[in-house]
């Protein structure tokens, strides 16, 4: 049976949350592709990491058996986390951006999951792996735009991801999000909602794609 780690970061509810929409229209189209597999889901928001610290980045340098109590436990959320991502056949999360860069809880999973030597280094314990990761966007930093360069999202995570731990990472870009609230952004509705239903498309379609392609 095939896993699907799912990690949402957005503050705002489902209903609201723009990358909430996109990763529940892909977890609902792979549970009914794939009725008997597993999902994982972690809400950063709703069950925040810890932030790295000196007691848990020390314990991934050091020998096991001369760890402290603190860092036995430190190192285990580490250890969960990295389990978690090496058990997946397939990662999707959800990116919003804040202030042109990620959620600081999907920061502190990053943090956490990448251990030098095991998920990260010459051979990721995770290498390959398929990661869809929903980055949804107030206003619009695609090429040409006047905020082009503050797109903080989609190259840091393709360098963290795709660079640091050898996975297969792929984006999907709700943008525009703000403008239904936005008076000032009220020409840009349509737009918005073209980005929001192609969102929907490409969720749907990715995870079909990926369920047949781990079926072949």
């Amino acid at each position: 049976m095939a896993t699907l780690l799912l990690i949402d970061s957005s503050v705002s509810p489902e209903g609201v949350s723009a990358s909430r929409s996109v990763t529940a229209a892909f977890r609902k189209t792979w549970e009914e592709q794939h009725p008997e597999g597993t999902v994982i889901h972690r809400d950063l928001a709703a069950d925040p990491l810890p932030h790295l610290d000196g007691v848990a980045a020390s314990a991934a340098f050091s020998d096991p058996s001369s760890h402290t109590p603190e860092q036995q436990a430190a190192f285990a959320v580490r250890v969960k986390l990295a389990e978690e991502l090496e058990q997946a056949d397939a990662v999707v999360i959800a990116a919003p951006m804040y202030n042109f860069t990620i959620p600081s809880t999907l920061k502190a999973w990053l943090d956490q999951v990448i251990i030098m030597g095991r998920t990260a280094g010459e051979a990721p314990s995770a290498k390959g792996t398929p990661v869809t990761v929903v980055a949804s966007r107030g206003g619009s930093y695609a090429p040409g735009t006047p905020r082009e360069g503050m797109e903080y999202v989609q190259n840091y995570l393709e360098a963290v991801l795709g660079g640091g731990m050898g996975l297969d990472v792929d984006f999907i870009v709700p943008e525009l999000t703000m403008a239904p609230v936005n008076p000032a952004m009220a020409d840009l509705v349509p737009l918005y909602e073209t980005s929001r239903d192609k969102a929907h498309e490409d969720a749907t379609a990715k995870a079909k794609a990926l369920v047949a392609r781990l079926a072949a």
